[in-house]
């Protein structure tokens, strides 16, 4: 009997392969910041720079550099590309995030001295601006419903707009619309204020009052509310509203029933986002609304505050006791628009269409 070997040679036989690339262990990324870090730290107290954003700004570029050299060195080019890329979204990332973090920590640590339930429930009334005490509940009054009532106007007009340019829009008149709502997006805020200015008061005879000052944040609030609407209803599926009218179902109350609830949740947090923007307008309110110390809750007739408004006399006073209650007012604008985002996405996701299978 003879017996047959296989030799290596022979195509039939299946041998492991031991090519492997060589690739960097997992915690590189962090070795390589870490090192960056430490480097940048000892070029930036040698060579006296005062900064922290500069040496950032060193250790970023350093991480980068770092993490494309040492990727080259052991993986090769084209992973070396790979990992330049994620590099540099980190970058970016933390560029748009350290900001962000700071900002909100340097006013809850600055505002929380006299942020309590005294300052939001007294006003300015008798209190100078260079004494201890006093709060913010005219100006946070005045914010509420000027806030309010501007969206009362531009939510429904805004919305109305964007399922016209979508569902119905053909011709020249939705490219004008169209034309229109990009020109509004980018007006500044003391044109809006000096035209109702203007027309409201000027022209008409009427009073300062937040009511004023609630048609020109309207202005602004709007062409937000557009474009953010129409970008929503754009993402709802054809199908859908194929299958509708397809059962008999008349076009209107496809939109009704079918794209609005489905794009609900992206619009909510497009109001949401127009609200945060005029809530932090100072100038319409400077120039429509004026100033009062006392708390008046009739949006119609007199004066009122405002929360930007209050921010900004207070910190114009230049006294101790001014500047605590200026971050105080900061702190509580930056609440006032986190409860709104919350309250946005728990409706957006009460009233989402429910899914199934």
């Amino acid at each position: 009997m003879t017996t047959t070997t296989s030799t290596p040679s022979d195509p039939l036989v299946q041998r492991p392969s031991t090519l492997r690339a060589a690739s960097l262990p997992r915690w590189s990324p962090a070795a390589v910041a870490a090192g960056s870090a430490a480097v940048a730290i000892a070029v930036g107290a040698g060579a006296g720079l005062d900064s922290r954003i500069q040496w950032g700004l060193i250790a970023a570029l350093l991480f980068i550099a770092g993490s494309y050299a040492l990727a080259v060195a052991v993986e090769g080019v084209r992973q070396a590309k790979d990992r330049l890329a994620t590099s540099l979204v980190w970058v970016m990332f933390l560029l748009a995030v350290v900001p962000l973090a700071s900002l909100i920590y340097e006013t809850v640590q600055r505002g929380i001295k006299v942020f309590d339930v005294y300052f939001l429930t007294h006003s300015m009334g008798v209190v100078a601006d260079d004494e201890v005490g006093g709060g913010v509940y005219h100006a946070l009054i005045g914010t509420l419903e000027q806030v309010l009532l501007a969206s009362v106007i531009a939510v429904p007009v805004g919305l109305l707009t964007a399922v016209y340019l979508v569902e119905y829009g053909r011709g020249k008149l939705s490219k004008v619309v169209t034309f229109f709502v990009d020109v509004m997006t980018g007006i500044p805020s003391i044109v809006a204020g000096l035209f109702v200015l203007s027309f409201w008061i000027l022209i008409l005879g009427f009073d300062f009052s937040g009511w004023a000052g609630a048609m020109a944040l309207a202005i602004l609030m709007m062409p937000v509310v557009v474009r953010s609407t129409e970008e929503m209803l754009k993402l709802v599926p054809n199908e859908l509203r194929e299958a509708s009218l397809a059962l008999g179902v008349p076009k209107w109350r496809t939109i009704l029933k079918v794209v609005l609830p489905t794009a609900v949740g992206g619009i909510t947090t497009g109001v949401m986002l127009a609200v945060a923007r005029i809530a932090g307008e100072t100038a319409p309110v400077l120039l429509l609304v004026w100033v009062n110390p006392l708390i008046n809750t009739n949006p119609f007739e007199g004066s009122q505050a405002s929360l930007p408004l209050y921010i900004y006399q207070q910190y114009a006073a230049g006294n101790d006791a001014a500047y605590d209650r200026a971050w105080a007012a900061a702190l509580t604008l930056i609440a006032f628009i986190m409860i709104l985002n919350l309250a946005a996405r728990g409706v957006a996701r009460w009233k989402a269409p429910k899914t199934g299978r």
